[in-house]
């Protein structure tokens, strides 16, 4: 029986006990599979794990977990030959989503069983991988006086979300900036930075979503709107349909980004993770340097 081993993030999403292993490997079963699961509850132990599955020479390996997970496992994977295959059990699942890979755990397991590999690309930046995308300004900020509320006062994801959201926005969020973009120079004055590994939708309730993952390029949001309520009336544009009227909202797209700032360290999220990383800021997109096992109609 065909093995593959399985890096479970038992910190994402819901609880993960006997009867989710029981399940993944009952499922995998019917496709003349052995899932050899393997666990982990955080960046460490996920990286640990799959470092240990490489020592088998497998032909794939399944991240299962959020977009934090995959994004973990993928940065070890690229470039390795070493298929990725992914079981989505996050919030969101931007990254499987995009990928047409189904969101529900059977579906999932039959993609990985019946699929076949596809080269997706990847972005990085200061040699850190990412998947989905980058961001720095607003987002990282709110993220991390989310944990801070969280762990301070206990109170839930959204709660701490918005109280957050309103700490961050009721400061000077703004941010001076040059931007290199392949071989042109833009400076500006900006709440946030997001770049992302392909394009993105940034209008209606398609929003965060991309139609390809290779086509060799980052895209780049800038705003230079100036106020809060500006920024707010921005989202409302966002969500209506409407972004590409708002004059001071730029979109750019490169296969490579430099960021400079008089700032020693920013604060980067990359797939929700967020680190402190020194100036300058060098991005770049990877063409195909992740192979990814899809669905036979995604494939």
């Amino acid at each position: 029986m065909r093995r593959v081993p399985i890096v479970l993030n038992i910190a994402s999403g819901g609880s993960h006990g006997q009867g989710t292993y029981n399940e993944v490997r009952r499922l995998f079963s019917l496709h003349g599979i052995e899932a050899d699961i393997l666990t982990a509850e955080d960046g460490k132990g996920l990286e640990a794990q799959v470092r240990e599955a490489l020592r088998t020479s497998p032909e794939v390996v399944v991240a299962a977990g959020g977009d934090g997970t995959v994004s973990t496992v993928a940065a070890l994977l690229r470039g390795t030959g070493v298929a990725l295959g992914v079981l989505p059990a996050g919030t969101l699942n931007h990254f499987a989503r995009d990928l047409g890979i189904p969101t529900d755990l059977e579906g999932a397991v039959a993609a990985i069983a019946q699929g076949a590999p596809v080269d997706v690309d990847v972005g990085e930046v200061n040699g850190r991988t990412f998947v989905n995308n980058a961001s720095l300004g607003l987002y990282p900020q709110i993220v991390r006086h989310r944990k801070r509320r969280q762990e301070l006062y206990g109170h839930g994801k959204y709660w701490a979300m918005l109280g957050a959201t309103l700490t961050v926005l009721g400061r000077n969020p703004f941010l001076r900036l040059k931007l290199q973009l392949d071989d042109r120079v833009e400076r500006c004055r900006t709440p946030f930075v997001f770049i992302g590994n392909n394009d993105y939708v940034m209008e209606g309730f398609s929003i965060g979503t991309r139609s390809s993952l290779r086509d060799g390029k980052l895209s780049i949001y800038t705003t230079q709107r100036r106020t809060r309520g500006g920024l707010v009336r921005l989202a409302f544009r966002a969500l209506l349909g409407r972004l590409s009227q708002a004059k001071d909202f730029a979109v750019n797209s490169a296969s490579s980004v430099r960021i400079d700032s008089k700032r020693r360290y920013m604060l980067v999220a990359t797939d929700g993770e967020v680190t402190a990383m020194e100036t300058p800021l060098n991005f770049r997109v990877l063409p195909g340097a992740l192979s990814v096992i899809l669905p036979p109609k995604a494939a």
